[in-house]
């Protein structure tokens, strides 16, 4: 035979298109019992001939021959005389006359093809030394063609399964062959260089394999897809591997060892060889081993590491820098998932780390630590620790927890301690400002602690406010009522609302103090006891109205629309009638003062400007009487007169600890004019007859009550403005003491505002208007309770009480109610039934 030519190998592609066009050839005669893929195989042979066994004699064309012999020009199959003859062999091409269709007709072979002698002896000897060759990494006597080709040809003589019997033992054996290799069995061999070798095996085994399978690839898409039993090439190569990795558990626990040891030494801190550790991971998931024989041991080592490790840094560091370390340790484990190990340990493995970082620490991290973060205002930290929390089961609710108990501990240091009390709103404001932050920035708003937040603050405000709302002792209709000493808290927001609406209180814009109004509502909406704060603001904003110190009437009545809005239109009628007497005021003082000009000339050097109050608006003054002189008696009697004839049936009662006056005074710098209380301007015309007067002699002229003439003389005499001396010196009023007027007073301002030295509400005055909201509350008691029985007739006592409390706006205990129902009951308004004694009847 001619020397072989080389060809170009077919890939799988050109040999299916042969199969297609033979099985196109075949189609007609259905008698025919030669397959389309032997047709092609033998098309393809035909190929292969050489010329001279391509005779035209009628001799049967042997069907296998060696490689060589037809032209061939890339993948183009072109027409000789060989294929001339096969086609003239499988029918004869009629010639017919130009426009005829052309007939091809295909009959079968007279005999079936057949292998030459020897030949599968031959070609599995070929086989087995390609593929030993393969797994050795030595060069293959045969080309890939060739060996394709054999094994296309083994496989269509129905000897694919013999084939695929002998690959697998020759893999078999060449696993057995490796695993049991010294470097691999022996225990001196350093750890890392173990992980390498092994690497460097399963990475050779795997080309091999691929080199295998597309020598192969025939018997693995015709062989193998036929047979669900058995496995393709690769997963035999792997199964085999996997079988053979997981009996010998000395390689297997020494790579899993190493595995674990060069992960725990990047935890460390070295520097490790990522791209080992991800093949060595890659095989052992490849090889379906992945969770039971690395899986759990490294989850277990994880455990045990981090377990020493948050022990120890829960002893060394403090919170935030723990913190810090804990969400370190989870981006490195993250970081490692993302390079090496499989996704399906990233639940399991951040679960472990945060459980023992974290949860097993959770109780020991916020008793050392929120505390101090909240305190000094640590928002990143707090956001971490709640980002941190967020994760493990149970955290944000402790937290939360936590953060209520902070919050109750912190608030009632301000609120119960009395040396605070001056300051003690603006601390809650700014508290309050504070916790807002840090739930809106830190703990993203989060609904449970918006609302833990608000239960704390309602919680520590009224731990004050709600004892002097107690009502300690009722007996029948005297209502004698004992209050603590205590203020309450309602008193210090009232406070704190008066201040900020003062005239004097510069420096804020309109903007700012309308800010500062919605905070303040804030703190209201905690109070229980709504009614004793309406009682201190109510003679507040009386102060302001009649002295005219009020910042800005707007403000006033924005103030006055937030409380509306919060507490209804019947918790500010009476604020509201307030504002109305003073714009009815103003009209009958300027129909007085043309009434004046026009009759009463003697008047005229009086400026006189009376507010005319409604005794049911405003709050209740106690009556005073003092001695006025005849400049203030005279204009007094002609308002009263004026009033009177314009409004017949009324009585006016005039309250001169409300007055105010303006006094020209005359001194050696030159004139004066003061702005004085009334109480004020009595003592100070006293001296317009006697320049010396006695504290004995003062208080015989006016009238004064001894308390606020004692203040009086204070405010004039030992005040910033000293319009008069007292001798002997001193801070304190006594009885002896002598008073002159100062003629050497200096000041640089023309007109003077001389305060007048105010009595502190803590005493006798909070309580009285203590009292006056408590007695209230019996009357609202009272009305409910005849409400309740005249609609329902016959009621029990727990469903009374309960439709009390449904009623009341103001706290209240069961016992206090039960002492207002004995009241009601010896005044008659209802009665105990005779055969029940825990049910109530309505007495008409």
């Amino acid at each position: 035979m001619s020397a072989a030519k080389k060809y170009k190998p077919m890939d799988t592609t050109e040999l299916h298109d042969t199969e297609n066009i033979a099985a196109c050839l075949k189609k007609g005669d259905s008698n025919s019992n030669l397959t389309s893929t032997n047709l092609g195989r033998s098309a393809f042979a035909a190929q292969n001939m050489n010329s001279a066994s391509a005779s035209t004699n009628g001799e049967r064309l042997p069907n296998f021959s060696k490689i060589g012999g037809a032209a061939h020009h890339g993948n183009e199959i072109r027409s000789t005389p060989t294929t001339s003859n096969l086609l003239n062999r499988m029918g004869a091409i009629h010639n017919t006359k130009p426009g005829d269709v052309k007939k091809i007709v295909i009959k079968n072979f007279k005999a079936k093809p057949t292998l030459p002698d020897n030949y599968s002896e031959d070609t599995y000897v070929k086989l087995e030394e390609a593929v030993i060759a393969i797994q050795q990494s030595k060069p293959i006597k045969y080309s890939l063609e060739e060996l394709y080709q054999a094994v296309v040809n083994m496989c269509s003589h129905k000897m694919d399964a013999q084939l695929y019997t002998k690959l697998m033992e020759l893999t078999e054996q060449h696993v057995k062959r490796n695993i049991k290799m010294k470097e691999l069995t022996g225990g001196s061999l350093d750890k890392l260089i173990l992980l390498e070798k092994i690497n460097y095996w399963w990475l050779s085994f795997c080309q091999q394999m691929i080199m295998i399978r597309s020598i192969f690839l025939y018997m693995d898409r015709t062989y193998v897809l036929q047979n669900s039993s058995i496995h393709s090439i690769w997963d035999m190569g792997l199964d085999l591997f996997r079988i053979h990795f997981a009996q010998n558990s000395v390689v297997q626990k020494r790579t899993v060892e190493g595995l674990l040891a060069l992960i725990e030494k990047e935890r460390q801190g070295s520097t490790v060889d990522r791209g080992l550790l991800k093949s060595l991971v890659r095989m052992l998931c490849d090889l379906q081993i992945y969770s039971s024989a690395f899986e759990e041991k490294f989850l277990d080592a994880t455990n045990q590491l981090y377990k020493a490790e948050s022990q120890r840094k829960m002893q060394e560091l403090e919170v935030p820098e723990y913190l810090q370390h804990v969400s370190k340790r989870l981006a490195e484990e993250n970081e490692r998932l993302l390079h090496y190990l499989d996704s399906s340990t990233k639940h399991p493995l951040i679960y472990n780390v945060e459980k023992e970082l974290l949860a097993e620490h959770l109780t020991t991290i916020l008793q050392k630590g929120l505390d101090l973060l909240l305190e000094d205002n640590r928002l990143t930290d707090l956001s971490l620790l709640y980002a941190l929390l967020s994760r493990v089961k149970n955290g944000t609710s402790e937290l939360c927890g936590n953060f209520n108990g902070y919050i109750k501990k912190k608030g009632r240091t301000i609120v119960i301690d009395p040396e605070k009390d001056k300051s003690m709103v603006q601390d809650l404001l700014d508290f309050k400002d504070k916790m807002d932050v840090i739930v809106r920035n830190c703990f993203e708003h989060n609904e449970k602690f918006t609302n833990s937040l608000r239960e704390a603050f309602e919680f520590f405000i009224n731990q004050r406010a709600n004892k002097p709302a107690e009502l300690i002792g009722l007996f029948n209709v005297f209502m004698h009522i004992y209050v603590i000493s205590l203020i309450p808290f309602c008193f210090f927001i009232a406070k704190y609302v008066d201040m900020k609406l003062r005239s004097g209180n510069k420096g804020t814009t309109d903007e700012e103090l309308e800010k500062t109004l919605d905070k303040i509502m804030v703190l209201f909406r905690f109070i229980h006891g709504k009614d004793v704060f309406e009682a201190f603001y109510k003679k507040d904003l009386a102060k302001r109205l009649l002295v005219g110190k009020s910042a800005s009437v707007d403000s006033e009545k924005s103030m006055l629309s937030k409380l509306k809005q919060e507490c209804g239109g019947g918790f500010t009628s009476k604020l509201e009638g307030m504002f109305k007497d003073m714009e009815l005021s103003r009209d009958v003082n300027l129909a007085f003062r043309g009434h004046t000009l026009s009759n009463d000339r003697d008047v005229t050097n009086l400026d006189l400007t009376v507010s005319i109050l409604t005794m049911g608006y405003w709050p209740t003054y106690a009556p005073t009487e003092v001695t006025m002189p005849p400049q203030f008696i005279n204009p007094q009697q002609i308002f009263n007169k004026f009033y009177l004839e314009k409004h017949s049936g009324r009585k006016l009662q005039w309250q001169p600890t409300l007055g105010n006056c303006v006094l020209r005074a005359q001194f050696d710098a030159g004139p004066k004019e003061l702005m004085v209380s009334l109480f004020q301007a009595l003592v100070l015309l006293l001296f317009n007859d006697k320049p010396t007067l006695s504290y004995e002699e003062i208080l015989a002229a006016t009238s004064i009550e001894d308390g606020e003439l004692r203040r009086t003389l204070q405010s004039l005499a030992c005040g910033r403005a000293r319009v008069i001396t007292k001798s002997p010196k001193g801070r304190d009023i006594e009885d002896r003491d002598q008073f002159d007027f100062n003629n050497e007073f200096i000041n640089k301002l023309f007109r003077i505002k001389i305060n007048q030295i105010q009595m502190k509400e803590t005493n006798e005055e909070q309580k009285a208007t203590e009292e006056r909201v408590f007695q209230d509350r019996q009357y609202q008691i009272d009305a409910a309770i005849v409400r309740i029985m005249k609609m329902r007739k016959t009621l029990s006592h727990n469903l009374l009480i309960t439709e009390l409390f449904n009623q009341l706006t103001f706290p209240v205990k069961p016992a206090d109610l039960k002492k207002r129902i004995e009241s009601l009951i010896d005044r008659d308004y209802m009665e105990r039934d005779k055969d029940n004694q825990n049910q109530y009847n309505y007495v008409a």
